[in-house]
């Protein structure tokens, strides 16, 4: 088997300082090389669309639950900062993707939904961006894809329940 950039990483580690345990690496660094290099991959369908990967994951969550949703409901279902929320959310109702409707009672709560547009493309992009997934992912077998599923998935929940007060 050819070694990866994490072994090659490890290997240098261990001629500087042999005594550094870098086994974390293993996991760490092969997990945000991953993710590195997943995102890049993932993107094509959503640039070819005109959307940035923030601006689709607000587009989902909000047609994936089936109602309006608050910039904060938003920032905390997708990871991200209330700024980086405002930002896209901005970007996505200047396009016409969403409507923003005001509490009745409360002027200061504010709802997002989808337009129709939004709707629409959400609908017609998550197939394109399944298949594409899929793709990326056919080298593996169904097994080595269940064994990584399940094994990230516990990680996951060990890191949401270590890390999660983090999240802002």
């Amino acid at each position: 088997m050819n070694d990866d950039v994490v072994a090659s990483v490890r290997r240098q580690w261990k001629a500087v300082h042999p005594e550094l345990d870098t086994e974390p690496m293993e996991l760490v660094g092969r997990i945000n090389r991953c993710a590195a290099l997943l995102q890049q991959a993932e993107d094509a369908p959503l640039r070819a669309a005109g959307l940035t990967r923030g601006e689709f994951d607000l587009l989902g969550a909000v047609r994936r639950t089936g109602r309006e949703l608050t910039p904060g409901e938003l920032a905390r279902e997708t990871f991200s900062s209330g700024a980086a929320v405002t930002k896209r959310l901005r970007a996505l109702q200047g396009r016409g993707l969403i409507a923003r409707r005001t509490d009745g009672r409360d002027r200061r709560i504010g709802y997002i939904g989808l337009t129709d547009e939004g709707r629409t493309l959400v609908d017609r992009l998550m197939p394109t961006q399944l298949a594409y997934e899929r793709t990326l992912l056919a080298g593996l077998d169904d097994g080595t894809r269940q064994v990584l599923g399940s094994g990230l998935a516990e990680l996951l929940l060990q890191l949401e329940g270590r890390l999660g007060g983090l999240r802002g």
